[in-house]
């Protein structure tokens, strides 16, 4: 005789405190099912920027950060919140814009040479600003382009405060430049006229890593549960799954064991 499975409530979960990228890209709809098949684990994610992904497992609301800031990451970690970092996958970031490329930064694989460009023609940005793993990233580049676009605040320099895809339907909208990880602009479906003007800096490059939040910390976190999900997205099984994953016949992500 068959036994009918568990309902959706009476099956075991886990939290992951992780970002939009990772949502908004269709990975976890892939990805997840194949584990929760393999092991009768459900995985509930919450999608935020990365900064607040780490603030909510500091918290304690959750059992897996998956996450792609590495010096934060590092950080939660030896701050005893995290039992320890792997590196799971990576992409990279591109600048997408405007057909008319109002900086004509088009073709350039200097990102901050294009940031330089884009801050001297006042030519309309729209930044995350939500302390993601993004914005953190475009951070670094307009530091390391020694250009300041706060300057620009509120005129050519435009914080969004939401998430990826939205941010890219707000400079889609306002025909304006944005930074955002490869996976995420393959999966929009909104693109335009826009188009990726900006790519192949090693600066680019986007590392995510998994950490399992430290259970001496918060006493509810599923230590056990989360350590399988982990030890499975590093396996072959895991990374195979990973690089699987394609829309459009483009691989968005590329696992770090490949």
């Amino acid at each position: 005789m068959m036994l009918a499975p568990l309902p959706a409530t009476a099956r075991e979960f886990i939290l992951m405190q992780s970002t939009t990228s990772t949502q908004n890209s269709g990975l976890f709809d892939h990805l997840l099912p194949i584990f929760s098949q393999k092991t009768g684990i459900d995985v509930r994610v919450v999608a935020v920027g990365t900064g607040q992904a780490i603030r909510n497992a500091q918290n304690g609301d959750g059992d897996i950060l998956f996450v792609h800031s590495r010096p934060s990451e590092e950080k939660f970690v030896a701050d005893g919140y995290g039992l320890s970092r792997q590196d799971v996958m990576y992409n990279d970031f591109v600048i997408v814009g405007p057909a008319d490329d109002p900086a004509g930064i088009a073709g350039l694989t200097d990102v901050t040479a294009a940031l330089s460009e884009i801050a001297t023609a006042r030519a309309i940005f729209a930044s995350r600003g939500d302390d993601s793993g993004t914005h953190k990233a475009e951070l670094r580049l307009w530091s390391a382009a020694e250009t300041d676009p706060f300057i620009g605040l509120g005129s050519w320099y435009r914080e969004t405060g939401s998430g990826m895809g939205a941010t890219l339907n707000i400079a889609v909208g306002m025909g304006a430049y944005a930074l955002t990880d490869r996976a995420t602009w393959i999966a929009f479906g909104n693109k335009r006229d826009h188009r990726i003007v900006v790519e192949g800096d090693p600066r680019l490059f986007n590392q995510y890593g998994i950490i399992v939040v430290n259970p001496e910390k918060h006493s509810a976190v599923k230590a056990d549960l989360a350590q399988q999900f982990v030890d499975w997205v590093v396996s072959e099984d895991g990374q195979q799954a990973i690089a699987a994953y394609k829309v459009e016949g483009q691989q968005l992500f590329f696992p770090n064991a490949q």
